[in-house]
């Protein structure tokens, strides 16, 4: 225990040695939400652990995972959560998105595993590749300086299928 906390090992590989595969993977991040946001990451990361080129795509909501102003903030919420396994109206009562993001950022934090900033930056410092994509970006009005440093590029769905050539795909 730390600080009255449960700390568990990190769950993230370790990176020493590990030789590339030939393999390749794209992740496309469409979802924003605190709770959608680490399934891309967690696999990301865990696909750059055993040697697989990895590139995530951000799409639509997924913007706030890359996004500068939201990235620090994501939020969950129980409403129209059923996996929560309480009861739905808890969910629309004022406060319960705050209690619930705090109660998952705790989780999040005593199993090991970062913040999403900084679980971006080590997915790039591992070699992982962030694209964002351009028709989203052009909706929401944001350019490349208002997403995450690392992001290569705001690229079009042609780019997007050329870069993802011979890639398996994943859409979460």
């Amino acid at each position: 225990m730390t600080n009255g906390t449960l700390s568990a090992p990190a769950l993230l590989p370790d990176f020493a040695g590990t030789a590339p595969t030939g393999r390749k993977l794209v992740i496309i991040c469409s979802k924003g939400n605190l709770d959608m946001a680490y399934p891309g990451l967690i696999l990301a990361n865990a696909a750059l652990g055993e040697g697989i080129e990895t590139r995530l795509f951000f799409t639509f909501w997924g913007f706030d995972v890359i996004s500068k102003a939201h990235m620090g903030d994501l939020k969950f919420t129980m409403l129209g959560n059923t996996a929560t396994h309480l009861p739905q109206g808890l969910g629309g009562l004022p406060g319960m998105t705050t209690v619930a993001t705090r109660q998952m950022r705790r989780q999040i934090q005593q199993v090991g595993v970062p913040d999403v900033p900084d679980l971006l930056d080590q997915i790039v410092d591992s070699g992982g590749h962030l694209w964002a994509c351009r028709m989203s970006a052009d909706m929401l009005g944001l350019t490349l300086a208002d997403l995450h440093d690392a992001v290569e590029g705001i690229i079009d769905a042609t780019e997007f299928v050329e870069k993802s050539e011979g890639a398996q795909l994943l859409f979460i």
